[in-house]
């Protein structure tokens, strides 16, 4: 369950992690090899022994090195990231960190190639609004060597997030939530780092409707985003295109699409990515 895949561009790699329901629940990687039409895979290694969820991925190609971000059960739940490293077939760890000491969901991560840092997006429950919602928080990791520390933590909102994106031709991290605090509507913030630090501009609506299951791809071809999500009036899938503006981090917003029609709601379920082969945007 949990899966986030990521891809070693050093070692030309994928790198799957995923809780392993058949080991206790374990947080696990494995390293994938493509060959032609086919994959082969190596052994799989625990990260966390202990119950992980809500898994994220990303590669800090200036380090080399791959990013996991996940909530620990074996430690109160609290959010924690751990570095990995692929040599041949074989990935190895360093020492976990923690990122937010609260129970920590949707874990998302990014690298920031501007910056060379990774984002990690989260939604912090330990910091719920009055109606319950947990709070959308972003926060800034810095890697070297196997280890990996962070800055101080940033508050978008409150409701849920899922996926976010890095927009290379602006430099900006693209952070899209369900806005509890306006009618569960689609918004986006766009994110600059400094230093450890990451600041945000104005929030953005780019769906006046009680949405879900956002998930956030950058299309390097064209220099846009493209955002998926389950419209909840329906439960059908859509999509738009989304253009951020350097100058005022404003965002300028194509015409929503319907990409399934039929119901899309498998939460954790549905991811999205680019093809930079194909100048294609791919949603599973």
């Amino acid at each position: 369950s949990y899966i986030s895949t990521t891809f070693d561009s050093n070692s030309n790699k994928a790198v799957i992690a995923y809780q392993d329901n058949g080991n206790s629940n374990y947080g696990t990687a494995v390293v994938a090899t493509v060959s032609g039409t086919r994959i082969s895979f190596g052994t799989p290694a625990v990260f966390e022994s202990a119950q992980t969820i809500y898994i994220g991925t990303t590669f800090d190609s200036s380090n080399n090195k791959v990013v996991i971000a996940y909530r620990d059960a074996g430690n109160s739940n609290y959010g924690t990231a751990i570095v990995g490293t692929v040599s041949s077939t074989s990935i190895s760890f360093g020492s976990a960190a923690v990122f937010n000491s609260a129970q920590t969901d949707y874990a998302s991560c990014v690298f920031d190639s501007n910056s060379n840092k990774v984002v990690i997006v989260y939604n912090d429950r330990g910091n719920d609004n009055d109606a319950g919602y947990g709070a959308n928080a972003a926060i800034v990791g810095t890697v070297s060597s196997t280890s990996i520390s962070f800055g101080s933590q940033v508050i978008l909102g409150y409701g849920s997030t899922l996926e976010s994106a890095f927009d290379s031709n602006v430099n900006q991290v693209v952070v899209p939530y369900r806005d509890s605090d306006n009618s569960f509507y689609g918004t986006v913030k766009t994110g600059t780092v400094s230093g450890t630090g990451i600041s945000f501009g104005s929030a953005v609506v780019f769906q006046e409707a009680n949405i879900n299951h956002i998930t956030a791809t950058f299309d390097s071809n064209s220099n846009k985003v493209v955002y998926t999500y389950i419209n909840l009036s329906d439960n059908v899938g859509k999509a738009v295109v989304g253009t951020v503006d350097s100058s005022d981090n404003s965002m300028s917003l194509g015409s929503h699409v319907t990409y399934h029609n039929a119901s899309t709601t498998a939460l954790g379920d549905k991811h999205s990515t680019f093809d930079s082969n194909s100048n294609k945007v791919v949603i599973a």
